[in-house]
């Protein structure tokens, strides 16, 4: 394992940078993911309701890198809860990415309202006895939330992607269980508002850096997993040069301090109950 890896509970590793594909369309996946392989990238997040999963396919498929070497995650779509339906829901999600496994399958939300997580989570459970994915988690998952899915199954999920960024850190959901938090919009939305603050640029002209590569190594020295999306290949190499630089103790202290209560872009999980 390098330092760029992270081990998660069950055992496997992760790539501790990802490519986010949120607002990805599927004519621009195969090209994007492609230059993004090219460029280094090796951990991809796609979901079902992002609707690019056959364009992401083809570039990882294409690109010439075994497959063992590629860490690809997707995401359960609210519509298809339910322990017979996820389990159809998922054979479908491979098909659409002609792959023959997943490294990583989520629940989207737990939209509580429909009490239908814990059934959900038990198919999972049986897709990776299965070994069709080889580590199982959540996304948008409250401690509460977490908690009755292991009461229930005593399987604790190896990683729970959120929102996290500057804004809106989350540190009341961050420590538990040793799960691996991914972090989705790690800029921030609203046109990556974190990158425009003041704080976040004096500390980039500091170190030499842009914004951007502050703020990931900002989630890095937390062991959070950032997954920045962009529709730029020339931002690639921009996000993966991040290991040669450290933040200090007054950085983070400083951008610590610009958390907000109602920092979040996304639906809070017990608000976002629609099925999509």
């Amino acid at each position: 394992m390098t330092e760029q890896e992270i081990v998660l509970n069950d055992g496997h590793t992760m790539p501790r940078l990802g490519y986010g594909l949120w607002q990805i369309g599927n004519d621009q996946a195969e090209t994007l993911v492609s230059a993004a392989i090219a460029a280094g990238f090796r951990h991809f997040d796609t979901a079902q309701a992002y609707c690019n999963e056959a364009g992401v396919g083809r570039g990882l498929r294409d690109s010439g890198i075994p497959r063992d070497q590629l860490f690809v995650t997707s995401k359960l779509r609210g519509r298809d809860m339910g322990y017979a339906s996820a389990l159809r829901s998922f054979d479908e999600n491979l098909q659409r990415l002609g792959l023959d496994y997943l490294d990583l399958f989520l629940i989207h939300w737990p939209m509580p309202a429909h009490g239908r997580y814990v059934e959900t989570w038990k198919a999972l459970i049986e897709l990776r006895a299965s070994r069709r994915v080889r580590s199982i988690g959540v996304s948008n998952f409250t401690s509460a939330h977490v908690d009755r899915l292991i009461q229930a199954t005593d399987i604790v999920p190896a990683v729970n992607q959120l929102e996290v960024h500057p804004y809106f850190q989350q540190h009341d959901i961050r420590a538990q269980h040793g799960i691996v938090i991914q972090s989705y919009s790690p800029f921030g939305s609203s046109g990556a508002a974190v990158l425009r603050n003041e704080g976040v640029r004096a500390i980039a002209a500091k170190h030499a850096r842009t914004p951007a590569q502050v703020v990931l190594r900002w989630h890095l020295q937390q062991a959070i997993v950032p997954l920045p999306r962009t529709s730029k290949v020339s931002r690639f190499a921009e996000n993966l040069a991040v290991w040669n630089f450290e933040l200090d103790e007054t950085d983070m202290a400083q951008i610590r301090g610009l958390d907000e209560p109602d920092g979040n872009t996304q639906p809070l999980p017990d608000q976002m109950n629609y099925s999509f």
